[in-house]
C-alpha cells in the first residue's frame, strides 16, 4: 500500500461512522411520529420563529468559522493570521454546534423526518446529513497524517450543508411569514 492509499484508508472509519449516524437519524426520524412539543418562549410568537432565529445565530458563527479558516489557511493574503485565530475558529464552531443541536433535536424528535413537499424533504435529508458530516469532520481532526485537502473539504461540506439547511428553513420561514 503506497503512502497516499494509506492516508486515504485512515478516512474510511470516520466516513463510515458519519454515514451510519446520518442513516440512523433518518430512519429514526422516518419511523418516529413527531411528538408536537409545544412551549412558549417569551418574545417569540411560535417555535418556528425561535428555530429560525437560532438558525440565524448558527449561520453567523458558521460565517465566523469560514472567515477564520480562510485566514488560518492563508487564503486572504492581506491578513496575517493573528495568534488567537485558531481559538476563535474552535469556539465559533463550538457555539454554532451547541446552538444547532436543540434545533436538530426538536426537528427530529418533535417533528420527525418529513417528506410532504420537496423543500421539507430536502431539509430533513440535509439535517441528517449535517450530523453525519460534522461527525466525520470531528473524527478526522484527531487523525495524524491525513492529506492536507481533507479538513478544508470537510469544513466546506459542513458549511454548505448548514447554509442549505438554513435556506430550506429559516430563510423560507422569514420570506413566507414576514
Amino acid at each position: 500500500m503506497n503512502d497516499a492509499t494509506a492516508k486515504n484508508a485512515r478516512l474510511l472509519a470516520p466516513i463510515l461512522i458519519g454515514a451510519v449516524i446520518s442513516v440512523v437519524l433518518g430512519v429514526y426520524g422516518a419511523s418516529h411520529k413527531g411528538n408536537s412539543i409545544v412551549f412558549q418562549i417569551s418574545g417569540f410568537s411560535n417555535l418556528a420563529r425561535v428555530k429560525s432565529w437560532l438558525t440565524v445565530v448558527v449561520i453567523f458563527f458558521v460565517l465566523v468559522q469560514l472567515g477564520s479558516a480562510l485566514i488560518m489557511y492563508g487564503k486572504i493574503r492581506k491578513i496575517t493570521a493573528p495568534p488567537w485565530i485558531a481559538t476563535l475558529h474552535r469556539w465559533s464552531g463550538r457555539i454554532a454546534f451547541f446552538v444547532a443541536v436543540p434545533i436538530g433535536v426538536y426537528c427530529l424528535y418533535g417533528v420527525g423526518f418529513q417528506h410532504h413537499n420537496t423543500r421539507v424533504m430536502l431539509h430533513s435529508l440535509l439535517g441528517c446529513l449535517f450530523f453525519g458530516v460534522f461527525t466525520v469532520k470531528m473524527l478526522v481532526l484527531t487523525k495524524r497524517g491525513i492529506a492536507g485537502w481533507v479538513l478544508p473539504l470537510l469544513g466546506g461540506l459542513v458549511f454548505t450543508v448548514l447554509v442549505a439547511i438554513s435556506l430550506t428553513s429559516a430563510a423560507w420561514y422569514f420570506t413566507s411569514h414576514s
